[in-house]
């Protein structure tokens, strides 16, 4: 191919066209488990979500509840994926190979709030939340019905691989996706670039902004038991019987359950059998959906 201006317009058109079409056509799975939020400046603030009120009947004057609208405060970050080409590569061969290239960038960019998301989720054993415990512990700080702080867990202990069981029907969810700046591609393929000129190769970079943090923990149970039909049963009995702050009700739905691939096989028997080991029918059959995320340790 003749390096001119013409010709790279054109390979560039192309690296572009490739890198957006795979960038939109990219399947990813973070919005199963987190919420997304736009944001416009370098940081986003958030309320406490465990003090999110419920309705109560209207009898004399309202009752105002202030959030703490400064509870925790989620940075934006940068990120970048760049390659170079030598321009005797582009000179020598037909520039549609360097299309599919362009198209694996498109896919990592998009694959990046995947990637950011669930490694936020295994996060929650050993990072803190607003209330100072760890997103996944036994002893989250909540008052009761009369104002007293008591404990409530989201962790059933164990060590061994973790599995989690989500409620994700409400708006809010158990993981914040923030969005900065969408994911964009740059070329460094003029001739009079200076990596043209010194290094004798074209550069192309993308770019995207955004950060990954936690949600509202009372929609996450993890465990790192045996994933068993009893330890399920008991995973699932928390969530029901688990209550918000001062004493609400919170009516929650586990309806996700979260595995990485060593427990595929114990999720899909809970999940999907008809029968269970003794050979009973499986009163756990479709109480949930199953996402087998490769990205989990």
């Amino acid at each position: 191919m003749d390096i001119n201006a013409a010709n790279l317009l054109t390979l560039s058109t192309a690296i572009s066209t490739a890198f957006n079409t795979s960038l939109i056509g990219t399947e990813t799975t973070y919005m199963r488990v987190a919420m997304e939020v736009h944001s416009t400046g370098k940081a986003n603030t958030y309320p406490k979500l465990s003090e999110l009120p419920g309705m109560r009947e209207w009898i004399g004057d309202r009752v105002i509840n202030r959030l703490d609208m400064s509870a925790f405060t989620l940075l934006n970050r940068k990120f970048e994926n760049t390659i170079a080409i030598a321009v005797d590569h582009i000179e020598d061969d037909e520039y549609g190979f360097y299309s599919n290239i362009a198209g694996d960038l498109g896919q990592t960019a998009a694959e990046l709030p995947d990637d950011l998301v669930w490694e936020q989720l295994q996060k929650g054993f050993d990072t803190t939340h607003f209330d100072g415990q760890f997103f996944f512990d036994a002893d989250h700080p909540v008052e009761d019905v009369d104002g007293n702080e008591t404990s409530v867990s989201n962790f059933q202990g164990g060590a061994g691989a973790a599995w989690y069981l989500l409620d994700t029907t409400r708006h809010i969810k158990p993981v914040i996706f923030q969005n900065r700046t969408p994911a964009q591609i740059t070329p460094k393929t003029s001739l009079t670039d200076d990596n043209v000129f010194h290094q004798d190769e074209f550069i192309w970079g993308a770019k995207r902004r955004c950060a990954a943090g936690f949600g509202a923990w009372q929609l996450a149970y993890a465990s790192k038991e045996p994933l068993t039909e009893a330890n399920y049963a008991a995973a699932r009995a928390a969530m029901l019987a688990m209550r918000g702050h001062r004493g609400r009700k919170l009516n929650l739905k586990p309806n996700l359950l979260v595995v990485n691939a060593a427990n595929e096989g114990a999720a899909r028997e809970i999940l999907m059998n008809e029968r269970d080991a003794n050979g009973a029918t499986n009163k756990w059959r479709n109480t949930a959906d199953l996402h087998v995320e490769s990205r989990l340790d």
